[in-house]
């Protein structure tokens, strides 16, 4: 469960605030690195076999969820080759800065879960290959042995920082709702998919059509649900959220609602939307929001700290090295 949570922990705080850039700003590339040392934090360096244990890991992990035809794809940002060898990198130098913040917190492994690291990682190493072995550059033991201890370590950190958060949320803190809702967009979409705004007289046209949509409503011409599934133009007609979880302006018309009340026309950046409340509260959703909002506070104390503390460290990258590296099919 702690492994879970801290690979979660790192996928998050990677694609949010204490992401890799924090880190990229600060790079300097050097040639005064060893044949197989691909970059330095401080006095904390990662091997060659070491980065590939990770890689090669998380490209395993890759091919069992998506098939390795998963290669052939791209995205916005490059091939998913590079994706991967990107999120591999900002995950091996996070869990060596979280260790060096542990130093500095004085923060080590007692004798017992020194040893569980330790045996976790022999059964681990025991079951590799000769070709697993030398797909990770010919690592040893007693280098998994370290990469064990230094998880055992971050994860040991991250449990010390975010001690003090409080777990109890309340029902009314995390209450979610459900509603259905008819939405008339208010823009359209160009060529590349960027949203380009109604002239006047369109919104003019749209907010009209609200307004006839809303009579039938209120009239009881048509149920909700005949209109919503006659005009709706928003990708879903029910959905359930909590407060904060959208604009301003819809949260509080939505929560103001008492069960099976219809809202008036609440004009937002996606148009103009009539809300009907299922549900004033969905204890199923609800439940999942409280786990949701204990995490994002840790997330954000953990991240305000460990943000602080890279700030001030000193990072170099084999540039020549890590792009030397590319991912076998076999």
């Amino acid at each position: 469960m702690r492994r879970v949570c801290l690979a979660w922990l790192l996928i998050c705080l990677f694609l949010t605030g204490c992401s890799m850039e924090s880190l990229d700003r600060k790079v300097v590339f050097t040639t005064g690195f060893s044949d197989d040392e691909v970059f330095r934090i401080e006095d904390s360096s990662c091997s060659l076999s070491e980065a590939m244990f990770y890689l090669v890991n998380t490209q395993k992990g890759y091919e069992k969820t998506f098939g390795k035809e998963i290669w052939a794809a791209t995205t916005d940002d490059g091939t998913v080759e590079d994706r991967l060898k990107d999120s591999v990198l900002a995950k091996v130098a996070q869990i060596k800065a979280m260790n060096l913040l542990a130093t500095e917190n004085g923060i080590e492994l007692d004798e017992k879960e020194a040893s569980k690291a330790s045996q976790d990682a022999q059964d681990y190493y025991a079951a590799l290959s000769e070709e697993d072995i030398k797909e990770m550059s010919g690592i040893t033991l007693e280098e998994v042995e370290n990469i064990y201890r230094e998880q055992a370590v971050a994860d040991k950190l991250y449990d010390y920082i975010i001690r003090d958060i409080n777990p109890e949320i309340s029902d009314d803190e995390a209450r979610t709702i459900t509603v259905e809702q008819i939405l008339i967009k208010t823009y359209t979409l160009d060529e590349s998919g960027a949203k380009v705004p109604y002239s006047s007289r369109e919104k003019d046209n749209a907010y009209m059509r609200s307004r006839e949509i809303l009579k039938k409503i209120l009239n009881e011409e048509s149920s909700f649900e005949e209109l919503m599934a006659q005009y709706n133009e928003a990708d879903e007609g029910t959905i359930s959220f909590g407060k904060g979880d959208m604009e301003s302006e819809y949260d509080t018309a939505a929560f103001n609602l008492g069960t099976e009340q219809v809202s008036g026309i609440v004009e937002t950046s996606e148009g103009y939307v009539i809300i009907k409340c299922i549900s004033t509260f969905n204890r199923e959703e609800t439940e999942a929001n409280k786990v949701k909002i204990v995490e994002e506070r840790k997330r954000e104390v953990f991240g305000a700290q460990y943000d602080a503390f890279v700030a001030t460290l000193t990072k170099e990258l084999n540039e020549k090295l890590w792009d030397s590296i590319t991912l076998l099919d076999n």
